[in-house]
């Protein structure tokens, strides 16, 4: 069974307020707008996320495990950044478990305040085995 985390009421009031504050061009600590294309019905469908830069590479993490957007770029294989009037196209390779763990360590050190919840107790610190333990519930794409 995927690993999934649904929403809180909370969750959606930030998610709104951090979509906003994106569309309107502010982009806080690399927050974008994802659109992919639905799987099913093939209409943009959209969604705050947080890029991380690592190394040179991007990457999007899906902290609640396997959600829709997940689903849908799985399906894609690419979507749309957007910050404000900027829109960025780009393809998607969903990362194998044995290569998540330094990018799951990376986002858990800009972004645990955040998603911290979401990782089981789990912080920037935790060892190498604790990380690889949860990384299969934890989609991950490198952007291009």
């Amino acid at each position: 069974m995927s690993r999934y985390i649904e929403p809180t009421r909370m969750d959606h009031l930030f998610n709104r307020m951090v979509a906003r504050l994106t569309r309107l061009g502010i982009s806080l600590l690399g927050s974008r707008i994802l659109y992919v294309r639905g799987r099913s019905s093939g209409e943009w469908r959209t969604t705050p996320v947080n890029m991380l830069t690592l190394d040179g590479s991007r990457y999007l993490v899906a902290p609640r495990g396997v959600t829709q957007w997940v689903r849908n770029l799985r399906a894609a294989g690419n979507g749309e950044l957007h910050v404000g009037r900027r829109v960025e196209t780009f393809t998607a390779t969903e990362l194998s478990d044995d290569e998540k763990p330094a990018i799951l360590r990376a986002y858990l050190k800009r972004w645990g305040w955040e998603v911290g919840r979401f990782f089981e107790g789990l912080n920037a610190n935790a060892s190498e085995e604790e990380v690889q333990a949860v990384a299969p519930g934890f989609p991950v794409f490198r952007i291009s």
